[in-house]
């Protein structure tokens, strides 16, 4: 057995954790088989408690765009930890790291760091409501924000429909708040905002959306919430989780030049460490509290470990002319040896890309939004993640999700993930 100490660790886990894992995707529920228990891990590699060499496409969902235990960021966690590890008191760091931030991101004047991505998702929609005084709220199908309970609605039985939940605990009356669009489609948007005319305090999305895979926004999409925005008093909330600072130092602001009201980041900006961050232009964060009425506080907000490793990231970030390029050159040398040999076995798919974001779908028509990628062939990418698996690759265990790309891959390693996928793709 290939993995049996992961086998066997996962039988342990399961006894004193629900499922055996802290966060559902990874109990390989959606591909069968058991996880992999990670040892540690240098650069793009993992090595699993059966000391196997895996090359890394998840890189822990995004932040570890440099690489795994990256020498910098490493040495700033290891100098701040012998200074203490938490203080719940201000730090000099804070105002270092909010500073970088600030000066990278195009449209943001103040931040605030808070310790995940859920909760800076959480906490720009309490700060939309107060700052507008309205309470609804529009997401997309599809578009992942945290597990907030104002995320957790799935569609109803229209496009005005309020939404419903999709998991116990999250109520009724949070659920009627939350109004649900289509990716992409911007008529959607138009229909709800004009079936509810001055309620809606903001529309929150991602603008490349990682959680149905990697999807694109089609041109026009964005600039089109922009200005629906402008015209009806809404704020618009870029989730930024996945994106910031990895499509480029401004991230998909940047990237499609466009700016929203609210940037929601995480993911990158802690250097892999529990962090994430929430920012606008001063009239608007000025509304939080010590300032303002919008109450949000954290005893770990801005820990001092967590600002050490991001701020190191980011310096790192900042001062690589090249590394964005770098990483867009490497995804789509990935992207074109991939849809190669794909063709060469007449496997029907789709690749989408941005940057360094994504993802092969398994369907030949393009996949634009939830209902297109919910129509490719799981039970071929189940085959897919597997067959990978076995060849020494890991990639995300669920059809529904981005791969993201790091810069310690090599040109060796991207010749290995494709030689690895043809052979995958002559057994399907």
């Amino acid at each position: 057995m290939i993995y049996q100490r992961s086998n066997q660790l996962f039988v342990e886990a399961e006894k004193v954790i629900p499922g055996g894992v802290n966060s559902p995707v990874r109990a390989f529920k959606a591909v069968g088989g058991t996880p992999i228990f990670v040892k540690y891990a240098r650069g793009a590699y993992l090595y699993d408690e059966d000391d196997r060499r895996l090359i890394d496409y998840i890189n822990s969902w995004g932040p570890m765009i440099l690489g795994h235990a990256y020498e910098p960021v490493v040495e700033a966690v290891i100098s701040r930890a012998k200074l203490g590890t938490s203080f719940g008191m201000p730090t000099a760091l804070e105002t270092e790291i909010a500073t970088l931030a600030v000066n990278m991101v195009p449209g943001i004047d103040k931040i605030r760091f808070v310790n995940s991505g859920t909760e800076a998702c959480m906490s720009a929609i309490r700060l939309a409501r107060g700052f507008t005084n309205r309470d609804k709220i529009i997401k997309f199908a599809g578009c992942y924000h945290g597990h907030s309970d104002s995320f957790l609605i799935q569609a109803g039985s229209g496009a005005v429909t309020f939404g419903s939940p999709n998991s116990p605990g999250v109520t009724a009356g949070t659920a009627k708040d939350t109004l649900l669009a289509n990716y992409n489609d911007l008529e959607s948007v138009e229909t709800l905002i004009n079936a509810n005319k001055g309620e809606i305090a903001s529309i929150i999305i991602e603008p490349v959306a990682g959680n149905m895979g990697c999807i694109p926004p089609q041109e026009g999409f964005l600039e089109g919430l922009r200005t629906l925005c402008d015209d009806n008093g809404i704020l618009l909330i870029f989730d930024e989780v996945m994106t910031g600072f990895r499509l480029a130092k401004g991230g998909a602001q940047e990237l499609y030049n466009i700016q929203a009201d609210i940037v929601c980041f995480g993911k990158v900006i802690g250097g892999g460490l529990p962090v994430g961050a929430f920012a606008a232009r001063e009239e608007i964060m000025n509304y939080l509290a010590p300032v303002g009425p919008v109450y949000q506080a954290g005893t770990l907000s801005g820990n001092p470990l967590a600002m050490a490793a991001g701020l190191a990231m980011l310096k790192a970030l900042n001062e690589d002319e090249e590394i964005f390029k770098r990483l867009d050159a490497k995804t789509a040398y990935l992207e074109a040896g991939i849809d190669k040999v794909l063709k060469e076995n007449n496997v029907e798919f789709t690749i989408n890309r941005v940057g360094s974001m994504i993802s092969v779908h398994f369907d030949p028509e393009p996949v634009v939004d939830f209902k297109t990628a919910g129509k490719g062939d799981n039970p071929l990418f189940k085959k897919f993640f597997h067959g990978l698996l076995k060849e020494g690759i890991y990639i995300a265990p669920s059809a529904y999700e981005t791969w993201f790309i790091t810069d310690a891959l090599s040109y060796e390693d991207l010749d290995f993930t494709i030689e690895a996928v043809k052979k995958v793709s002559k057994s399907f």
